[in-house]
């Protein structure tokens, strides 16, 4: 009975596209030693994004087994038209894994939610593009 209510709530909701919003894992700082990357939220969109959340997380193999990070969560409030949000640091040693940014926003007090995903190794050198708005390089999906 739980699944029919729930299967019936879901279908009438609205399917709130997310369109001209990215996520970015961009290179901030690079010398011999080390490299420093921050993943941000970019709204390319000609409008404010409001009460913005998103949660980030971890997984996959390394070493042979099963590896996961912790859950992240963070509350970045509203992003300005053509403006961008720093989500968080990310250590290169994550790289290997699949890393997800599960993000919810409001607009004209309608939520729009997606999953951003960056597949293990896709976060390479060969990957790198100039990053909009921030003008850095890095790797962007959306």
């Amino acid at each position: 009975m739980r699944q029919a209510i729930w299967l019936t709530m879901k279908k009438d909701l609205p399917e709130n596209i997310v369109e001209d919003i990215s996520i970015a894992v961009v290179l901030e700082n690079a010398t011999p030693e080390s490299k420093l990357w921050n993943v941000y939220l970019i709204n390319l969109k000609n409008e404010p994004i409001k009460t913005v959340l998103i949660s980030s997380k971890g997984y996959g193999q390394k070493d042979g087994g099963d590896v996961k990070t912790s859950i992240l969560r963070h509350s970045i409030g509203d992003i300005a038209a053509h403006d961008y949000a720093l989500i968080e640091l990310i250590d290169e040693r994550v790289f290997g894994l699949t890393n997800e940014y599960l993000l919810s926003y409001y607009i004209n007090d309608q939520i729009y939610d997606k999953k951003f995903i960056f597949l293990p190794e896709s976060i390479v050198e060969s990957n790198l593009i100039r990053v909009p708005i921030l003008n850095k390089p890095g790797v962007m999906i959306g």
